[in-house]
């Protein structure tokens, strides 16, 4: 089949090393053509230690070229770019296309999930990809499980045809929403785990943390609409295991240096080598529970922790008296 992923960065070339090995073709665009020249010259992305990108995957940044005629078009953006990438397709997009979005997040301005986002601007039927898979892991050929929610029969077998083989699983839910919740909170929840990781707390103290952040996060789906059970899929109790636990995670990383006590300049030079996708969806989903009136103190004491306003011991304190 013929796919083409919008997005060049590392979780993109991941997808598009296990759509090749499943035999389809694939192109990803680039919003930049020194990034193109890059990846095309050295079949080497910076933030995948050591792989070889495969000769078969083809980078442009003609993003008619990647969106014509095409089996399935994927959607692996940064989640600020997300909009204005829908935007500059939408003239050109085939209506009958399967859309699938790997991009986290949820939209700052307007609060909208990228989902919604999609929506606004065309009619083609989506799924929502997530689950505890590190761009690194997949590469590496090893097994994985994602949660692909879609309300759409037709996109569940492309998406299947495409990726699924001995190494990769799908579960299929019909809770766009709540697998978005999932994908976008668990990097929140995450920058706090790595808060604590660096203030030294124990194992029971990050289990603590984890319990309470599940129960959060189930709640906070069933409010926004979706089914509580979400928070028991791929996308929800295995994508926060991994990303709260693991050094290997850029937002739990982030949340250490703050944790540790590092500098001013230490956090603002790992931002600027680094996207925390975290810190974007902490301003959208702090401004959507206090605009939806949703009961979610955790996200309220992240942020203000983050902009200097409480200071990282009092997570210990809210643990208890949450």
């Amino acid at each position: 089949m013929k796919i083409g992923i919008l997005g060049s960065g590392a979780y993109g070339i991941a997808l598009a090393n296990i759509l090749i090995k499943n035999n389809n073709k694939v192109i990803m665009w680039s919003h930049s053509k020194e990034s193109r020249d890059s990846l095309d010259k050295t079949r080497i992305s910076p933030k995948l230690n050591g792989f070889i990108i495969p000769k078969e995957i083809i980078f442009t940044c003609d993003i008619k070229e990647t969106i014509c005629d095409k089996d399935l078009i994927i959607f692996a953006v940064p989640a600020f770019a997300f909009e204005d990438t829908v935007k500059s397709i939408k003239n050109n997009l085939d209506k009958n296309i399967p859309i699938l979005i790997a991009t986290k997040g949820i939209q700052q301005d307007t609060c909208l999930f990228l989902h919604d986002v999609f929506k606004k601007y065309c009619n083609n039927k989506i799924g929502v990809i997530s689950g505890p898979t590190f761009a690194d892991d997949i590469v590496k050929d090893v097994p994985i499980g994602l949660s692909l929610a879609t309300k759409n029969k037709k996109v569940e077998n492309v998406v299947r045809k495409c990726f699924e083989n001995d190494k990769t699983k799908f579960r299929r839910s019909k809770d766009i929403i709540g697998v978005e919740i999932c994908a976008s909170v668990k990097n929140v929840m995450a920058i706090a785990s790595g808060m604590l990781e660096g203030m030294g707390v124990t194992d029971s103290t990050r289990a603590l943390f984890l319990t309470e952040s599940m129960n959060d996060i189930k709640e906070l789906i069933h409010a926004l609409g979706g089914r509580k059970k979400t928070i028991l899929s791929f996308a929800g109790f295995g994508d926060i295991l991994m990303t709260c636990t693991s050094k290997t995670s850029r937002n739990f990383s982030f949340g250490y240096l703050i944790g540790k006590g590092a500098s001013q300049k230490e956090i603002e030079d790992y931002l600027s080598k680094t996207t925390v996708e975290g810190l974007y969806t902490l301003k959208s989903i702090h401004k959507l529970v206090r605009r939806k009136n949703v009961k979610m103190p955790i996200i309220n004491l992240i942020h203000n922790i983050i902009i200097g306003k409480k200071d990282k011991e009092e997570m210990l304190s809210f643990l208890i008296k949450k």
